[in-house]
This record gives structure tokens, sequence and C-alpha cells, in this order.
């Protein structure tokens, strides 16, 4: 059983214990969201199956709510925020230095799929405007000047993941490399 199908026992699931409340669907889209990273066609068929329920009613509810993404999404998910706090302090501006930083459009995914772009209406910090999140993380007081550098952080985070290596491995090479002379006395200090 490969990772796809323990996602849909899981929702299938879900949908038991959910289907039949009220609210229900949005709860069960939301945990298929946390699955797959998205609503998918096939996901959305699949929850209008299981809780028979027109794909179109299901599609309609998915696309409603802001919080659910029917696309998938890149690795870091940059939302500017346009709320009215944020638009005064030139937050379109911020999203037009994406925009040209990224090479994609508003609600678009990079072609690599590091970064997805998007905009939301208001996080509730406006103290700290104009401000954006990438992922869970909140950036605010941002100017057009810093945009390169998010951007250049989160694309050299992307790298130190990709080449990540485990504690374990770390300290064994550290052991490699140390003086045969030290090899019987206490380990280096960290």
């Amino acid at each position: 059983m490969n990772a796809e199908e323990r996602n849909y026992l899981v929702l299938d699931k879900i949908i038991e214990r959910y289907g039949e409340r009220p609210g229900g669907l949005v709860r069960v889209l939301y945990k298929a969201q946390e699955l797959f990273g998205y609503l998918s066609p096939d996901v959305q068929t699949h929850v209008a199956e299981k809780m028979c329920l027109s794909v179109g009613h299901v599609h309609g509810v998915a696309t409603f709510y802001a919080q659910f993404v029917t696309a998938p999404q890149g690795k870091n998910v940059v939302r500017v925020c346009m709320g009215t706090a944020c638009y005064v302090k030139n937050a379109e501006d911020i999203l037009d230095r994406f925009r040209e930083l990224l090479g994609v459009e508003t609600d678009a995914t990079t072609a690599d799929g590091r970064f997805t772009l998007s905009t939301t209406r208001c996080i509730g910090a406006c103290s700290l405007a104009p401000l954006l999140t990438v992922n869970e993380k909140v950036h605010g007081h941002l100017s057009v000047e810093g945009v390169a550098r998010l951007v250049e952080l989160y694309r050299e985070d992307d790298l130190d993941t990709d080449e990540e290596v485990s504690p374990v491995e770390r300290e064994r090479e550290r052991e490699r490399q140390r003086p045969a002379s030290d090899q019987g006395a206490a380990p280096p200090p960290h």
C-alpha cells in the first residue's frame, strides 16, 4: 500500500466520523487538505461519493473558503497581506517585487515547486504592517528592498534541508576527522 492509498483510508475514517455532523463537509475537506496537501479533483470526487453529495457541491465549498486550495502548493507558501493597514503601507509594491523575483503571478507556483505566491486579506497583526507569512511564519515591517533577502533566505533554507545530515552522521564524521592521538580522549565540546 502506498502513501496515497493510506491517505484515502484515513480520509474514509474521517468521513465516517464527521460526515453526518453539521459542518462535517468543511471539517472533512480540511482534513483531506492536511493529508493530500491540496484538494485535487480526485479527492473532491472521492469525498463527494463517500458523503453522497454532488461533486459540484463539494467543489463549491472547496472554492468558497479561502483556506482551501485546489492546486498543488510550493514548498514555501508566501501570503502577502492585502488588508487595509498593509495595503496603505505598500503591500502592492511588495507583492509586485515577489512576482518579479519569483517569475510567477499571484496564486501560482514557481516551476521548481519552491514557492507559491498568494495574497490574504488580513492576518490580524496590523501593527507589523506591511507583513506576510511564509508557511506558518510571520514576517513584519517589510520593505520592497527586503523582499530579495527574504526570498534568498528561503532558497538557502531549501538547500540546507536537501543536504541535511543527521546528527548521528555528523558526530561520526567529527570522530573520523579527529587526530589519532585524540581517539581515546573525551569528545570535543559542541
